[in-house]
């Protein structure tokens, strides 16, 4: 019983410890969680955001709307050349990349079959011509003796037996020879033919070009019964055809005549120009993907073009060169009919201020594009989608109908005045400006927010208002 009280004691104490060390580590974890809460959710002084005004200057420029497809390059003109005779391919006189006129000869066929038979016939040909002197002489005998048996039936000098004879000797001899004529000039056609398929032996060039392949070999047998096998080939390359692949969305943009360039992988910054000639109406479907083929020539007299090569085509549908022109974030379009009230930066820093400026051609656009349920194809100014665009970019307009808007411009440092501008041109990135403004003018295109401490500028887009006092 003695014992009892101290054990009691030292167990009251034990449980006491632990307790404060449970106490302490709460205490600890409880302090941390204060300082991460502190430090990621209250708000610092030092980080204080201040805005100014993005000032661009009015510069002068070009101003273009482009199409881009791709395409390859091939020669406007170009033939195959076959052989139109069967036998041994003996010679071929040109190799590829030579330069060749018209008339000039590219290959030799073994001519001893075709040789074999011109001389046939070309012998029975003069024979049966052999045969017609004797038989014209024969007919000449005839026609005189018929004569005169004529004569000498008037004067009862002979019987009408020996006159009916001359008579009939008569005919057979016009008719023999007539057959023999007739002959001779089947002969004649079927030498003709014999001696024409031995000249197709010998090939030549049909027009002036490139020989740019070669199928066949010397030695090699060819079989024209079937098909005509080709030789080789020669190409024009002095003037070179692009045949782009335009999709279904933009193919309505394009027309005949409308001017287009284009630059090849190995021409570094160069552009060929040239304006289309043909839209091919049947398109071509690969992946459930609908292209229509577009031709377009180019001059290669320098020979800088190849067949092949592949070609980033921009074909251009609408453009203004040399103009005045600001940055499309420093445009806040207005109704026709309205007047600019309050200064504003386009865009607005609500979609209900970006509503309240657009034009009704602008709005037709965007419920367009909701409808659409895609939301990422911008709209062009006839309505057809864009691939790739933002709907957040301005459109694009080819210029036909100026568009009145609003400007802010520095007037002095730190003051701006708004001014009324009419609008041409118009693409993703700048506008032209056709009356309103001056080359080297001044305007807000934008809002810079600054951070403080650091002086790290953080550009925005046009989204947000010029701050007041400004």
């Amino acid at each position: 019983m003695a014992n009892t009280a101290p054990t009691k004691s030292k167990s009251s104490f034990a449980a006491l410890t632990a307790f404060f060390v449970r106490l302490r580590w709460w205490g600890v974890l409880l302090l941390l969680i204060v300082a991460v809460t502190y430090y990621f959710l209250i708000p610092t002084t030092s980080n204080k955001v201040t805005s100014e005004p993005r000032l661009s200057v009015v510069t002068r420029g070009d101003i273009e709307n482009t199409v881009t497809a791709a395409g390859s390059l091939t020669s406007k003109d170009w033939v195959d050349i076959g052989a139109q005779v069967s036998g041994q391919l003996d010679t071929i006189a040109v190799e590829i990349g030579d330069l060749v006129t018209k008339g000039l000869l590219l290959a030799e066929i073994d001519a001893t079959v075709q040789l074999a038979q011109v001389n046939a016939s070309r012998a029975s040909l003069n024979a049966l011509e052999s045969q017609q002197s004797s038989r014209e002489s024969k007919l000449k005998l005839a026609k005189l003796t018929a004569d005169r048996q004529g004569r000498m039936i008037k004067e009862k000098a002979t019987s009408e037996q020996d006159y009916d004879n001359a008579q009939n000797a008569l005919i057979e001899a016009q008719s023999s020879l007539l057959q023999l004529k007739s002959q001779i000039a089947q002969s004649e056609a079927g030498l003709s033919s014999q001696e024409a398929e031995l000249g197709y032996t010998k090939i030549y060039a049909p027009m002036n070009g490139t020989v740019v392949t070669i199928a066949a070999k010397e030695g090699q047998t060819l079989n024209a019964n079937q098909q005509a096998p080709t030789i080789l080939t020669i190409a024009d390359l002095t003037v070179m055809t692009v045949e782009a692949e335009v999709s279904e969305a933009d193919i309505g943009k394009l027309k005949k005549n409308m001017p287009v360039y284009f630059s090849t992988l190995g021409g570094g910054k160069r552009r060929w120009k040239s304006h289309i000639r043909q839209i091919l109406p049947t398109p071509t479907i690969s992946n459930n993907v609908v292209l229509y083929t577009v031709l377009f020539d180019i001059d290669n007299s320098d020979n800088a073009l190849l067949s092949q090569m592949t070609a980033q085509v921009f074909f251009v549908t609408s453009s203004a060169r040399n103009v005045i022109s600001v940055p499309v974030g420093a445009l806040t379009y207005v109704n026709d009919g309205s007047s600019p009230n309050k200064p504003k930066i386009a865009g607005g820093d609500s979609a209900k201020d970006r509503r309240a400026n657009m034009t009704d051609e602008q709005r037709a656009e965007m419920r367009a594009a909701r409808s659409s349920g895609k939301g990422g194809g911008k709209k062009d100014g006839k309505g057809r989608g864009r691939k790739g665009e933002s709907t957040d970019n301005p459109a694009v307009f080819d210029g036909s109908k100026p568009r009145r808007a609003t400007v802010q411009r520095e007037v002095s440092e730190g003051v701006y005045e708004t001014v009324e501008v009419k609008i041409g041109v118009v693409s993703r990135v700048s506008a032209e400006v056709i009356s309103g403004l001056s080359e080297g003018d001044r305007v807000v295109s934008g809002i810079i927010q600054h951070n403080s401490p650091s002086g790290a500028k953080d550009e925005r887009k046009n989204n947000q208002r010029i701050p007041r006092g400004i």
